[in-house]
C-alpha cells in the first residue's frame, strides 16, 4: 500500500540540521521543586563543581583534533580509541564495541548536462579549496556523494519535482507532467533526502540530482546585500550536502540485518531500505544551469502552486520541464562493503545498577570538519566526561549507572547506535531510564530541544540554571530558549535516539538552531569546517560550553536525584493535544471514525499519573525509600506500554504508537502515526485497527504507572 501523506502539523525538529517549528498548543507543563528565579542562578555544591569544569579553550582545543581527521563511518579507528582514551583518564571504564556492517563508499562519479543544439556542460561536483579554510584542501577530503546511493548510470531528459514529496509528484501528475523513464531534479528541504530518491523511484524515475537552494537561508544570502562565505556568513555558492539516502522512514540500522546486531558471522538479508536508482548531490551554483535549461517547459514554477516549490538561485523560473531534447546523463560508482564500526562506550557504575541513564553523540561525519555535525557534540561530551571525573574524584557516585557513547555509522542511517540497542535491548528494557542526545550540539544561537514529554519538566527547569553567553545581560539558556524558541518539539528520527525510543525509552535530543540572521550552517558540507564554527558560528566556543554544561547538569540529576526527575503525567496534555490534531486531520478528510477507545485511554492514563504523582509526594514527604525506589521504576518502564503493541504497517521497526517519523517525511514526527498515516491514505479499517491498537498501548502504560494500593503498607513498601 502506497501511503500519500500530507503532513498537516508539521511539528518538530529534523534531527541532524535542525529548524525551530512553533506548535500550536498551550499545554500545562508539570515540573517539581526546581525553579530558580535568581540570577545568578542558585547552585549547590555538585553542580558548582560540575559548571567549574568547563573551559571554553579546552573545548576549542577538542573541537580542532574531531574536525582535523576523516571521520567518515567506519574509517578512524584511532579516533574512536582517542576517544575512549580522554574518557578513560576521566574516570570511565570503557570499551569499543564493534559491529560489520554494510556501508558503500564513493570510487568515481559524474553528471553531464546535453543541451538540444548539441552542446554540453559539466559540473564538476566539487566545493570550492578556500586558503582561508585549512581542511577543504586536505588530500584526503571526502568527494560529494550519497551514502547508501545505487551505483548505475542514467541518461534521460529530467523534470524539476521540487521538494520531492509524494504530494509534490501527485502535483506533477496532476499538471500532466511526464514522469516515467526522467531522471529526478529535486532540491533539498522538507523530506529526508533518501524519500525524495524513493518517491522518484516509485514513480519511474531512474535517477535523482539533489542541489540546495539558497531560499532555505532565511536573511543571510548574497541576494540580500551578505557577503558568501569564506569573506561573510552567507552560504558559499559551492557547498554541497552530502547525506545518506537511506529509506530512513521503513527502518534504521544496517540494511542487512533489520532487527538483530549485525556481528562478523550475522547472516544477511536484502537491502529492502535502500535505493535502486543512481543518485548525486550538486551545489546550488551547478545546479542553476540545469534548473536554466528547463525555464519556459513544462509548467511554470509559480503555477505548479506548491510549498517552497520557487526557490532563490537568479534567473531561474523553477519549471517543471521536461525541455525536449534536453537530457541528463548521470553516472555514479560506489564500493559496497561489510565493514567494522566502532562504538566507544563509557561507563561509571552507580549504586542502584538497575537504574541506567545513556547519553550519545556520534563521531563520524561526511567531511574533514563537522564542526557543527557531529562535533560540536562529540567536543562536549569529551568535556562532559572531564567534569565527572572532577566530580567522582571528591568520592562522588552517582545513584545510577552512567554510561556515554560515542556512535559510529550515524550518518549513514543510526546504524552503529541502532545495532547497539538491538544487542542490549532486554538490559536496556529492565534498566534504561532515559536516553540523552547531542548531535548537532552548535549550529545557530537558538536553544533547541525535543523530547518525550516525561522529560519536558527537568528540560526546562535545568536551563534556569545555566548562563548563556548571548544576547542581553542576565540571561539563562532558559530565557533565550523561552524568548525564541518556547515551545519542546516532537521527536520525530534522523538522529540516534530513534532506536531507544521506538523501545520505549524516554529520549531527548538538544543542541541549538539558526536564527533568521545568523550565520548559513553548511550541513553535510565542506564548510561544516573549525574555521567557520571558530570565526562565525561560536567564536570563543561559549555556546559549546554553556550547552555543555546544561547537558552535564540534566545528565547528573537524572543520574543523582533520590526521586527520579521524569514526570509521567506530562503526557497527558500532550495526549490530548495529540488527539486535537487527530480530530482535525479526520475532519478534513470526508470519512469518519470512532476515537472513543483512544479518548477513554488518555483519561485512564492521566488518571494512574495523577495516583502515581500523589503517592510519589507521599513517598518524599515520609522518606519512605521502598516506596520511591517502586515509583521511579515505574517512572523508569512506564513508556514501554508505549511500543508494546508491535510496529506501524510495512515498518515494524517503529514501536511507538504517539509518535513517530512520517512515513513520507523520514525526520519530521507525525503523532498517533498508526491512525493519522491511515487516515490520510484513505485506509479508514487500518485506521480503527489502530484506534484500537494505540489505546491498548496507552493502557499498558497507564498499567505500568499506576501505584497498587494494596502494596503499600505503613513504613514500607510490599511486592515492589
Amino acid at each position: 500500500m502506497k501511503c500519500f501523506l500530507i503532513l498537516i502539523a508539521a511539528i518538530g525538529v529534523y534531527a541532524c540540521q535542525r529548524e525551530i517549528h512553533f506548535e500550536g498548543h498551550q499545554r500545562h507543563l508539570s515540573v517539581r521543586g526546581t525553579e530558580n528565579a535568581t540570577f545568578p542562578p542558585v547552585l549547590d555544591p555538585n553542580e558548582q563543581i560540575l559548571i567549574d569544569s568547563f573551559d571554553n579553550s579546552t573545548i576549542s582545543t577538542w573541537s580542532y583534533y574531531f574536525t582535523h581527521g576523516r571521520t567518515v563511518a567506519g574509517e578512524n579507528k584511532t579516533m574512536a580509541e582517542w576517544t575512549a582514551d580522554q574518557w578513560e583518564e576521566s574516570g570511565f571504564k570503557t570499551r569499543l564495541d564493534e559491529y560489520y556492517v554494510y556501508l558503500n563508499y564513493p570510487v568515481s562519479h559524474s553528471l553531464q548536462l546535453k543541451y538540444a543544439n548539441g552542446s554540453s556542460y559539466e559540473p564538476t561536483l566539487e566545493e570550492e579549496v578556500l586558503d582561508e579554510d585549512d581542511t577543504t584542501s586536505y588530500p584526503n577530503r571526502v568527494p560529494s556523494f550519497h551514502g547508501y546511493s545505487f551505483s548505475g548510470n542514467a541518461s534521460a531528459e529530467y523534470v524539476y519535482v521540487g521538494r520531492g514529496q509524494q504530494v509534490d509528484f501527485n502535483r506533477l501528475k496532476a499538471l500532466g507532467v511526464s514522469l516515467e523513464g526522467k531522471i529526478a531534479l529535486a532540491k533539498y528541504g522538507g523530506p529526508f533526502r533518501g524519500l525524495k530518491v524513493k518517491n522518484a523511484q516509485e514513480h519511474g524515475m531512474i535517477g535523482v540530482v539533489i542541489f540546495s537552494d539558497p531560499g532555505d537561508d532565511k536573511n543571510v544570502t548574497e541576494a540580500k546585500g551578505v557577503l558568501a562565505y569564506p569573506n561573510g556568513p552567507a552560504r558559499s555558492p559551492t557547498s554541497i550536502q552530502r547525506g545518506s539516502v537511506q529509506f530512513l522512514s521503513l527502518y534504521p540500522g544496517d540494511p542487512t540485518t533489520p532487527g538483530y546486531p549485525s556481528k562478523e558471522d550475522s547472516p544477511r538479508m536484502e537491502k529492502a531500505n535502500c535505493p535502486k536508482i543512481p543518485s548525486l548531490p550538486i551545489s546550488w551554483i551547478e545546479a542553476q544551469p540545469l534548473l536554466q535549461a528547463l525555464d519556459g517547459f513544462g509548467v511554470a514554477g509559480k503555477t505548479v502552486n506548491r510549498t517552497s516549490w520557487v526557490g532563490a538561485i537568479p534567473n531561474v523560473s523553477y519549471s517543471t520541464g521536461p525541455a525536449p531534447g534536453v537530457t541528463l546523463s548521470l553516472d555514479n560508482v560506489m564500493e559496497d562493503k561489510i565493514t567494522p564500526i566502532w562504538n566507544v562506550i563509557g561507563i561509571i557504575n552507580g549504586t542502584h545498577e538497575d537504574e541506567v541513564v545513556i547519553v550519545g553523540n556520534h563521531r563520524d561525519a561526511w567531511m574533514v570538519g563537522g564542526a557543527a555535525d557531529p562535533h560540536s557534540g562529540s567536543a562536549i561530551v569529551v568535556e562532559l566526561a572531564k567534569a565527572f571525573g572532577k566530580l567522582v574524584k571528591t568520592g562522588w557516585k552517582p545513584r545510577r549507572t552512567i554510561v556515554i557513547a560515542s556512535w559510529d555509522a550515524e550518518e549513514y542511517g543510526l546504524v552503529g547506535s541502532t545495532e547497539w540497542v538491538e544487542e542490549y535491548l532486554p538490559w536496556l528494557k529492565d534498566a534504561a531510564v532515559s536516553y540523552l542526545n547531542i548531535d548537532v550540539g552548535i549550529s545557530g544561537t537558538i536553544p533547541d530541544f525535543a523530547a518525550s514529554p516525561d522529560l519536558h519538566g527537568i528540560t526546562t527547569s535545568t536551563g534556569k540554571k545555566i548562563i548563556w553567553p548571548l544576547g542581553a545581560p542576565n540571561r539563562t539558556l532558559y530565557d533565550a530558549w523561552a524568548q525564541q524558541a518556547g515551545e519542546i518539539a516532537v521527536l520525530g528520527s534522523g538522529s540516534d535516539y530513534t532506536a531507544f525510543l521506538h523501545r520505549g525509552i524516554g529520549s531527548i535530543d538538544l543542541g541549538t538552531t539558526r536564527a533568521a540572521n545568523d550565520p548559513v550552517y553548511h550541513y553535510h558540507s565542506n564548510f561544516d569546517s573549525y574555521h567557520w564554527m571558530s570565526t562565525f558560528c561560536d567564536p570563543g566556543f561559549l555556546m559549546h560550553k554553556a550547552m555543555g554544561q546544561y547537558l552535564t547538569l540534566y545528565l547528573y540529576h537524572i543520574a543523582n536525584d533520590a526521586s527520579l526527575p521524569l514526570e509521567p503525567a506530562n503526557y497527558g496534555p500532550e495526549m490530548q493535544a495529540y488527539f486535537l490534531d487527530l480530530k482535525k486531520t479526520i475532519a478534513s478528510s470526508n470519512g469518519t471514525l470512532d476515537l472513543t477507545e483512544l479518548s477513554d485511554s488518555i483519561t485512564t492514563f492521566e488518571n494512574s499519573a495523577k495516583d502515581f504523582n500523589t503517592h510519589r509526594e507521599l513517598a518524599i514527604s515520609s522518606s519512605n525509600s521502598h516506596l520511591l525506589t517502586g515509583l521511579n521504576h515505574k517512572a523508569r518502564d512506564f513508556s514501554r506500554g508505549f511500543t508494546s503493541q508491535g510496529g506501524l504497517p510495512g515498518r515494524e521497526f517503529y514501536q511507538n504508537l504517539i509518535f513517530a517519523p512520517g512515513l513520507d517525511t523520514g525526520y519530521a514526527p507525525v503523532t498517533f502515526p498508526g491512525i493519522t498515516e491511515a487516515v490520510l491514505a484513505g485506509n479508514f479499517t487500518l485506521a480503527k485497527e489502530f484506534v484500537g491498537k494505540t489505546a491498548k498501548a496507552i493502557l499498558a502504560a497507564a498499567k505500568i504507572l499506576k501505584p497498587d494500593l494494596s502494596e503499600i503498607v505503613v513504613g514500607g513498601i510490599e511486592n515492589y
